[in-house]
């Protein structure tokens, strides 16, 4: 195999001639295709970035609105609680004095009947004093005085317990 100097030359001269071609036509679309389509996917992982730090926030406010209704709720139940408290406290205070009414004029009417049963015993006591006391003594006294004087004794008698 010999070496030729002319057509060294003439495969230099054509490989500039191409090399000049490529660069002008093909080179420069393609890298300006390449440094698109790098331009591309940084702006698209710059969106994927934002598009994660705004899913962060979004869920990190969802976090915060739960924990929120999650406390209205809590408040809600012990303000249920404290109302349901205080209908039964008022219940009961209505049937403490309900019950005490109840009581007091059951002992007003007892003490009522008392002093009725105490007085008409007190009459009929005085009568049989005096039945018996006319009995006794065998003439008839004077009723209304024997009388006054067995209310007198028994007032004394009454005013001594």
């Amino acid at each position: 195999m010999s070496w030729n100097w002319e057509s060294f030359v003439f495969a230099l001269v054509a490989f500039g001639i191409l090399y000049w071609l490529l660069s002008k036509y093909a080179f420069g679309p393609l890298l300006a295709t390449m440094e698109e389509r790098r331009k591309l996917i940084a702006d698209q992982m710059n969106s994927a970035d934002a598009s994660r730090v705004q899913a962060e926030q979004m869920l990190e406010e969802q976090k915060q609105v739960i924990q929120e209704a999650r406390k209205e709720a809590y408040q809600m139940i012990e303000q249920a609680k404290l109302t349901s408290s205080k209908q039964a406290e008022e219940i009961v205070d209505k049937a403490k004095s309900e019950a005490d009414r109840v009581k007091e004029e059951a002992v007003r009417e007892i003490e009522s009947e008392k002093n009725k049963a105490v007085a008409a015993l007190r009459g009929q006591v005085s009568a049989m004093s005096v039945m018996i006391a006319s009995k006794i003594i065998e003439k008839q006294v004077d009723e209304k005085s024997q009388e006054e004087l067995v209310n007198h004794y028994l007032n004394e008698v009454g005013g001594s317990k």
